[in-house]
């Protein structure tokens, strides 16, 4: 969580004071809590000088630690801990908090922070040049199923488009906020199909009520409809008696468990004892170790067989310190030190299966060859180097990388075949990432025109 401080000395006013009707709402939330519990009430408070005054100034935290009686840092924790309440100054028409995660993020959320930046201001917490609108990117604002979206003061804007945002923002700005009815903004009814209701158009599904009217509607027009000569006929002769039917047991398993003996069952008349029961019951097979051993490896998972003590592999990052290198502690270290001592040494022409070696890579790692002839062809560093850092998935280390392999522009990384980058997947262990992302496609745009043909290709800024 990043680090949220107040806004400067030379913002904060002087003083701060409740309004008439904020200052009744503001008792009424206090009068709410027990007594000795009062200081609960600093998150409503702390809302109420926001809607105030626009955003939370130090001169509000101290007032409204007074009124709690608290001391100034517990008022502060609160102020601070929370991102609903703005710490520097915000617009004073609109503050646009934009949603940004993964729903949102899926149906277009990047566009509207675009749509922020060109007509607000490019950095977030930033007013525009009149002062009266700001914006933000936020956490999940609670209405996923019609994103994207975003909340302006208590009122959320969904099923937004980058064109209808930026009417939106114009007619805050314009001081007309109020005329925009809050929710969808396609037509959608709070969060129906887009289509219309498709299930649950009648009552008689949910109400037992209705279901049960309609029950003895149909019973009362059925015996009415039925003829008088089948009403009046006598009923038919009733079966002999051939005694109680015991219900069937026929799809029940035998099974030595408890649960399934008659004794146990209510409100059965047969009262059989566990003895009889288990008698007749097919008894669990015995344990068979060898048996148990007979699973493949690959379904197992695991290195050694059940029966004998499994020893879990170390993570190739763990840590270890230099003079113990290559040895293991206890007992286990002395035997694997004789074994080593009593080996023959491996030549420098074979290499060593488990070390890998130049040409045939490294095996215990997984990554390829240097000298694979897939490898791309590296230059030496020009003078004039690419941020490679501006095409998505490449970070400092990763460019750090690819330089240390020679690759400094976009032309090179735009021209890898598909062997190549199959190669510097695999040697970065990005397992599928470098096609996922298209880093060609982006390293061909940027390479054409830059940042400007990224857009254009893209439809956002590089990051």
């Amino acid at each position: 969580m990043s680090v949220r401080r107040l806004a400067e000395a030379s913002l904060q006013p002087a003083s701060f004071a409740f309004n008439r009707a904020n200052a009744a709402a503001a008792k009424q939330w206090i009068n709410k809590y027990p007594k000795g519990r009062e200081q609960s009430a600093i998150i409503p408070l702390l809302m109420l000088a926001q809607e105030q005054e626009g955003w939370v100034t130090k001169a509000a935290i101290e007032t409204i630690s007074d009124m709690l009686g608290m001391p100034y840092i517990r008022g502060l924790e609160v102020a601070t801990f929370y991102t609903q309440y703005q710490l520097n100054p915000v617009g004073t028409r609109a503050h646009i908090q934009v949603c940004g995660t993964t729903p949102c993020m899926l149906r277009g959320s990047e566009a509207l922070m675009d749509v922020c930046r060109s007509k607000i201001h490019h950095d977030q917490f930033h007013t525009n040049d009149k002062g009266t609108l700001s914006w933000e990117e936020v956490e999940c604002l609670g209405a996923c199923v019609n994103a994207p979206m975003v909340m302006i003061f208590k009122d959320t804007f969904e099923d937004l488009t980058p064109e209808r945002l930026a009417e939106i923002i114009d007619l805050y700005d314009a001081g007309k906020g109020a005329s925009v009815t809050p929710g969808p903004q396609n037509g959608r009814i709070t969060s129906e199909p887009i289509t219309g209701l498709t299930t649950l158009k009648s009552e008689k599904a949910i109400l037992k009520t209705t279901r049960d009217r309609d029950a003895k509607a149909a019973a009362k027009a059925a015996r009415e409809a039925a003829p008088a000569a089948i009403v009046a006929a006598p009923a038919a002769p009733a079966q002999a008696s051939a005694g109680p039917v015991a219900p069937s047991k026929a799809s029940k398993p035998k099974t030595d468990a408890p649960e399934t003996s008659p004794a146990l069952e209510t409100p059965s008349p047969a009262k059989v004892a566990p003895e009889t029961e288990k008698a007749a019951s097919v008894r669990a097979p015995r344990h068979s170790a060898a048996n148990a051993n007979k699973a493949a490896p690959e379904v197992e998972k695991v290195l050694k067989q059940r029966s004998g003590p499994i020893v879990k592999a170390e993570p190739a990052a763990a840590f270890k310190a230099p003079e113990a290198k290559g040895t293991q502690l206890g007992a286990a270290g002395k035997t694997a030190a004789a074994k080593t001592t009593n080996a023959k040494p491996t030549s420098a022409k074979t290499g060593n299966a488990k070390t890998g070696n130049a040409k045939t890579g490294n095996a215990k790692t997984g990554k390829p060859s240097l000298e694979d002839k897939n490898r791309p062809a590296g230059i030496a560093r020009p003078a004039l180097v690419d941020d490679l850092k501006l095409i998505s998935g490449v970070g400092p280390k990763i460019e750090g990388i690819l330089h240390s392999l020679g690759i400094f522009t976009y032309a090179q990384v735009a021209s890898w075949k598909k062997a190549e980058r199959e190669w510097v997947d695999g040697y970065l262990s990005f397992h599928g990432r470098i096609e996922r992302e298209d880093w060609v496609k982006q390293a061909k745009a940027l390479a054409k025109g830059g940042v400007a043909e990224y857009i254009r290709v893209f439809g956002k800024k590089p990051v």
